[in-house]
């Protein structure tokens, strides 16, 4: 059997082979997908808490007398979880909040002219909508991902929703993340039919102003129609498969390089996993690593999958591998070499950097207090990884007094003619005319 993920020679590959292996897995184009979702859609939107209840039967297998979870379900949370796995949670969830905490957002003042104020006021989203995904295994790190951020910029009204079981329980540990993080309604709800709840509103769903988390192609979609429509909510990111890239010196540790590439390879089969190296003899040891540890992969399977559609590149130098980084911007880029931050430096697009053989990807995805929903697909080129200001809006205040209006008023005419809009011009020297009667007025009593 061929050794995965494959290896080769980069300056070996034409333009048009580079592009292919940087590709990522394309997602098979299913037009019944969009239309199913448009129904399910549509289907929420016209009835409510009862399409809501019929659909978590059918697609999910759960049926369900309400769709809100109950305060006595969210308290017995804690107590089927382990005091290892509630102590693991409140260790990411403190240093989760530290680091979120430092991304308030300061309010800004600025005077560009004497009489002149602009300000920059920020304020919480009012509702938003956290969705936290149990497809192949319960999320409960993307819980705390979203209910910390979200609870830390005090948005009034957080609500969550996450798929049942088929005996209509969610998952305890979501559950006890929502607790911890106040959140105040926890829904049993999945796929396109959680998110039409959320964007359109239910008789027990609050409709939100915001939409977070990962999912599907069934949730992805949903968000992406949501947000089309006239007056529809915000989304967060457009969420795609996983993918990570690894750069590694001859000093790297094979088996650390593997298990960091096996970690992203194991969430999905369309997940996509590179490794950019100056040494065959190193990607080989890779190989060799990557070979001994699936073997005791519970999810060996769908780890082979995403590998043979990675590759282990052998590059000439460490400037040719952050170029190569940069063309592909991935959503994880780990530096498993001697000076990493002297790599950083030259680091454009990321989703997030991980640097040194003891930042393992995992360490992100759960406890080092970083937030683990980043930009994939190569969106990492114009879009930043979830923090504390994307649960905020900005509100733009500007106050001129008579003077700081004068002096600008003349401009502002001249440039409103200049795009044909004379009222505009007007507003502002109708202004100016009355400062300068009002001047002549008060002229004429002083010379009285």
């Amino acid at each position: 059997m061929t050794p995965l993920p494959r290896l080769l020679r980069w300056s070996a590959l034409a333009d048009g082979e580079r592009e292919a292996v940087l590709a990522r897995p394309a997602a098979p184009a299913d037009p019944r997908l969009e239309s199913r979702v448009r129904d399910i859609m549509r289907d929420v939107r016209q009835h409510g808490d009862a399409a809501l209840l019929r659909l978590e039967a059918e697609l999910d297998g759960a049926e369900l007398d309400s769709v809100e979870v109950s305060g006595e379900e969210i308290e017995a949370a804690a107590e089927q979880l382990t005091s290892a796995q509630r102590a693991a949670i409140r260790t990411a969830l403190e240093n989760i909040r530290a680091c979120h905490a430092a991304q308030r957002p300061k309010d800004v003042r600025v005077q560009p002219a004497p009489g002149i104020v602009c300000e920059q006021r920020h304020r919480p989203l009012q509702v938003v909508g956290l969705y936290v995904p149990a497809g192949i295994a319960p999320l409960p790190s993307t819980a705390l991902m979203l209910a910390a951020p979200a609870q830390l910029a005090d948005c009034p009204l957080r609500v969550l929703s996450t798929p049942p079981d088929r005996d209509g329980r969610a998952n305890p540990a979501v559950l006890h993340v929502a607790q911890l993080c106040e959140v105040h309604q926890v829904f049993k709800l999945g796929g396109a039919q959680a998110i039409a709840a959320m964007a359109y509103g239910t008789e027990s769903v609050p409709r939100v102003d915001k939409l977070f988390g990962p999912g599907s192609r069934w949730v992805a979609a949903a968000k992406q129609q949501a947000a089309m429509e006239p007056g529809g909510p915000a989304q967060d990111l457009p969420a795609g498969p996983t993918e990570a890239m690894v750069i590694a010196d001859a000093g790297a540790q094979p088996l650390f390089v593997a298990l960091d590439l096996l970690s992203q390879a194991e969430h999905g089969e369309d997940a996509h996993v590179l490794l950019l190296c100056l040494d065959t003899g190193l990607a080989e040891k890779v190989q060799e690593e990557i070979a001994n540890q699936l073997r005791a992969l519970p999810r060996r399977d769908v780890a082979e999958k995403s590998l043979s559609s990675g590759a282990l590149l052998i590059v000439d130098s460490l400037e040719t591998a952050v170029d190569v980084a940069n063309r592909y911007a991935p959503e994880h880029l780990l530096l498993h070499v001697a000076e990493p931050r002297a790599l950083l430096a030259g680091i454009s697009h990321a989703g997030a950097v991980f640097l040194g053989p003891w930042s393992p990807e995992s360490s992100g995805d759960y406890c080092n207090g970083a937030n683990h929903v980043l930009p994939t697909y190569g969106s990492a080129r114009w879009a930043s990884g979830l923090s504390l200001a994307d649960f905020h809006k900005r509100i733009s205040v500007q106050e001129l007094t008579r003077e700081g209006l004068g002096s600008i008023a003349e401009a502002i005419a001249t440039l409103a003619r200049l795009e044909g809009l004379e009222a505009h011009a007007r507003a502002a020297e109708a202004r100016r005319a009355s400062m300068t009667a009002n001047g002549a007025q008060e002229q004429k009593k002083h010379e009285l």
